[in-house]
């Protein structure tokens, strides 16, 4: 059976090859309906593009690598799902890397992507400034602030408004005494929400105290035990802001364990707004990042990036949240 070519679609479409290959590559001008009658004719004959001497002829991979340190976590699955379904539908395909938050295996897959000759990275959190050496590959960072930033942009969703809105919340439903659950890391997520959690408390006039900061260096197995012996040693306690919904889902359970009832003994905002928090019981308030609108502003840069060759001018692109307040943090 006759290989379909590229010539044998311009012919059925009734089009010049040049159309074709401006669908294709989606790239140049051509109308909604030509499109369509192209891709329709694309499908019916099962015609499949010579990708690797496209690749050798255009000097791209049409790959894109994504670095992300913790798939399971359920912020960065959503965000990567959504931008590896928006560079499909552009004909990229993506090749994710789990960094597991260790800088000797970041910099392995790298050096890994570096060799496969991608067109692009994108960079998801991390707990340190990401440093890249390269000048050669174009990269985007999320939520992981670029050591050089005159090379690329940084686009993240606005953190500090999240922070401070949640624990205002907490504060306008009744709470004196608003304690912050988080990791014992320094990413500028983190960094972000504890300072719009610390300037809540000062707008109204609380004074933040070391002492409501419970930290976690890991999901360790003894945390109700550690979270008794906080609440003993911080009777005042009366609500936490915990900086994602998994760590909101584990205060839940403890306190539960612990005899406490929420809302009533204890309210509680998480952040994310994963799918936890609406089959918790109670229901749990949580911060929403807009993960359809990162993956776009991520993926449009990249392209733009890549298709230049340069960034245009350094951008900190701040994508605003919401906060879905439900029945954990309400007053009954």
């Amino acid at each position: 059976m006759k290989k379909t070519s590229i010539k044998d679609i311009a012919k059925l479409s009734g089009v010049s090859v040049a159309t074709v290959s401006r669908v294709i590559n989606n790239n140049g001008r051509f109308s909604e309906e030509t499109r369509k009658k192209i891709l329709d004719v694309i499908e019916e004959t099962g015609y499949q593009m010579n990708f690797s001497a496209k690749s050798l002829r255009m000097n791209k991979s049409f790959s894109v690598g994504i670095l992300v340190p913790d798939i399971s976590n359920y912020f960065f699955s959503d965000v990567v799902q959504k931008i590896e379904e928006e560079l499909f539908e552009l004909g990229y395909s993506t090749i994710i890397c789990n960094t597991g938050r260790n800088i000797e295996k970041e910099t392995a897959y790298l050096n890994m992507l570096r060799s496969k000759l991608v067109d692009g990275i994108i960079v998801i959190s991390g707990v340190d400034e990401f440093v890249f050496h390269y000048d050669d590959i174009p990269y985007i960072c999320i939520d992981r602030e670029p050591l050089k930033k005159e090379k690329t942009i940084f686009i993240s969703s606005n953190h500090y408004q999240g922070a401070f809105e949640a624990t205002e919340s907490l504060i306008n439903n009744g709470c004196k005494h608003p304690a912050i659950l988080m990791y014992d890391r320094q990413s500028s997520s983190a960094k972000e929400r504890f300072k719009g959690y610390k300037d809540a408390l000062k707008k109204n006039n609380i004074s933040y105290n070391e002492s409501s900061h419970l930290l976690l260096s890991g999901l360790e197995e003894n945390f109700t035990e550690n979270l008794q012996a906080f609440l003993e040693r911080t009777d005042q306690v009366d609500s936490f802001f915990a900086v994602n919904d998994t760590l909101a889902m584990k205060l839940f359970s403890s306190l539960k364990e612990l005899g406490e009832k929420i809302p009533e003994d204890f309210k509680i905002i998480g952040f994310d707004d994963s799918p936890l928090a609406h089959y918790s019981s109670p229901t749990l308030s949580s911060v929403k990042q807009n993960t359809d609108k990162i993956a776009q502003l991520t993926v449009k840069n990249l392209i733009d990036f890549i298709s230049s060759g340069k960034i245009i001018n350094y951008q900190t692109i701040l994508v605003p949240v919401e906060l879905v307040v439900r029945n954990s943090s309400l007053n009954n």
